[in-house]
Protein backbone atom coordinates (compact mmCIF):
# COMPACT_ATOMS: atom_id res chain seq x y z
CA UNK A 1 0.00 0.00 0.00
CA UNK A 2 1.35 3.00 -1.20
CA UNK A 3 2.34 6.32 0.95
CA UNK A 4 -0.97 8.56 -0.32
CA UNK A 5 -3.59 5.39 1.12
CA UNK A 6 -1.90 5.01 4.59
CA UNK A 7 -1.79 8.80 4.80
CA UNK A 8 -5.52 8.96 3.81
CA UNK A 9 -5.96 6.73 6.19
CA UNK A 10 -3.96 8.48 9.14
CA UNK A 11 -6.08 11.23 8.67
CA UNK A 12 -9.18 9.81 8.24
CA UNK A 13 -8.43 7.46 11.67
CA UNK A 14 -7.51 11.08 13.19
CA UNK A 15 -10.50 12.64 12.17
CA UNK A 16 -13.08 10.24 13.17
CA UNK A 17 -10.62 9.75 16.42
CA UNK A 18 -10.96 13.33 17.41
CA UNK A 19 -14.69 12.87 16.97
CA UNK A 20 -14.76 10.21 19.01
CA UNK A 21 -13.77 12.42 21.93
CA UNK A 22 -16.97 14.06 22.23
CA UNK A 23 -19.28 11.72 20.71
CA UNK A 24 -19.70 8.81 23.27
CA UNK A 25 -20.27 6.03 20.68
CA UNK A 26 -17.13 6.58 18.55
CA UNK A 27 -13.84 4.67 19.88
CA UNK A 28 -11.11 7.39 20.29
CA UNK A 29 -8.53 5.18 21.01
CA UNK A 30 -8.30 2.86 19.09
CA UNK A 31 -8.95 5.22 15.97
CA UNK A 32 -6.12 7.39 17.45
CA UNK A 33 -4.02 4.56 17.39
CA UNK A 34 -5.13 3.31 13.81
CA UNK A 35 -3.68 7.20 13.13
CA UNK A 36 -0.55 6.99 14.66
CA UNK A 37 0.03 3.56 12.55
CA UNK A 38 -0.80 4.72 9.39
CA UNK A 39 1.19 7.96 10.21
CA UNK A 40 4.16 5.67 11.26
CA UNK A 41 4.27 4.40 7.38
CA UNK A 42 3.29 7.89 5.25
CA UNK A 43 4.22 11.30 7.25
CA UNK A 44 6.67 10.72 9.71
CA UNK A 45 5.70 14.73 10.57
CA UNK A 46 2.41 13.67 11.76
CA UNK A 47 3.33 10.91 13.38
CA UNK A 48 5.75 12.91 15.22
CA UNK A 49 3.30 15.34 16.16
CA UNK A 50 0.41 12.65 16.83
CA UNK A 51 2.70 11.20 19.49
CA UNK A 52 4.04 14.31 21.19
CA UNK A 53 0.45 15.93 21.06
CA UNK A 54 -0.27 16.80 25.03
CA UNK A 55 -4.01 14.56 24.80
CA UNK A 56 -3.54 11.89 22.50
CA UNK A 57 -0.07 11.38 22.76
CA UNK A 58 0.45 9.44 26.25
CA UNK A 59 -2.29 7.44 25.59
CA UNK A 60 -0.51 6.04 22.19
CA UNK A 61 3.21 5.96 23.64
CA UNK A 62 1.61 4.06 26.52
CA UNK A 63 -0.35 1.68 24.57
CA UNK A 64 2.75 0.88 22.41
CA UNK A 65 5.30 0.61 24.83
CA UNK A 66 3.31 -0.85 27.78
CA UNK A 67 -0.06 -2.51 26.00
CA UNK A 68 -1.74 -0.46 29.09
CA UNK A 69 -4.30 2.04 29.47
CA UNK A 70 -3.98 5.19 32.12
CA UNK A 71 -6.62 4.75 34.97
CA UNK A 72 -7.90 7.88 34.20
CA UNK A 73 -8.40 6.51 30.81
CA UNK A 74 -9.70 3.76 31.71
CA UNK A 75 -12.68 5.86 34.36
CA UNK A 76 -13.44 8.00 31.40
CA UNK A 77 -14.07 5.24 29.00
CA UNK A 78 -16.69 3.83 31.45
CA UNK A 79 -18.54 6.69 32.52
CA UNK A 80 -18.98 7.46 28.72
CA UNK A 81 -20.03 3.82 28.37
CA UNK A 82 -22.17 4.27 31.61
CA UNK A 83 -23.99 7.73 30.28
CA UNK A 84 -24.35 6.40 26.84
CA UNK A 85 -26.10 3.08 28.36
CA UNK A 86 -28.56 5.74 30.83
CA UNK A 87 -28.96 7.99 28.29
CA UNK A 88 -30.49 5.01 25.66
CA UNK A 89 -32.68 4.11 28.36
CA UNK A 90 -33.87 7.58 29.29
CA UNK A 91 -34.62 8.51 25.83
CA UNK A 92 -36.81 5.34 25.49
CA UNK A 93 -34.38 3.69 22.54
CA UNK A 94 -35.84 0.07 22.13
CA UNK A 95 -35.50 -2.62 25.03
CA UNK A 96 -33.53 -4.86 22.21
CA UNK A 97 -31.14 -2.04 21.07
CA UNK A 98 -30.19 -0.98 24.75
CA UNK A 99 -29.68 -4.68 25.40
CA UNK A 100 -26.88 -5.08 22.35
CA UNK A 101 -25.44 -1.81 23.81
CA UNK A 102 -25.23 -3.58 27.00
CA UNK A 103 -23.50 -6.85 26.07
CA UNK A 104 -21.08 -4.36 23.73
CA UNK A 105 -20.26 -2.44 26.58
CA UNK A 106 -19.49 -5.19 28.62
CA UNK A 107 -17.28 -6.61 26.37
CA UNK A 108 -15.73 -3.34 25.78
CA UNK A 109 -15.12 -2.96 29.16
CA UNK A 110 -13.74 -6.59 30.49
CA UNK A 111 -11.31 -5.75 27.73
CA UNK A 112 -10.50 -2.06 29.20
CA UNK A 113 -10.13 -3.46 32.88
CA UNK A 114 -7.92 -6.35 32.36
CA UNK A 115 -5.19 -4.06 30.29
CA UNK A 116 -2.77 -3.46 32.68
CA UNK A 117 -2.73 0.15 34.21
CA UNK A 118 -0.17 2.75 33.08
CA UNK A 119 0.67 5.42 36.01
CA UNK A 120 2.40 8.57 35.25
CA UNK A 121 5.95 8.51 35.99
CA UNK A 122 5.97 4.78 35.90
CA UNK A 123 9.60 3.45 33.51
Amino acid sequence: MGRPLWFTFGVASLATGAAGVVLPLVPATPLLLLAAFCFARSSPRLHAWLLDHPHFGPVIVDWREHGSISRNVKLAALVVMAATLAGSTAFGVPFWIVAIQAVVFAAVATFILTRPDRVPGDD
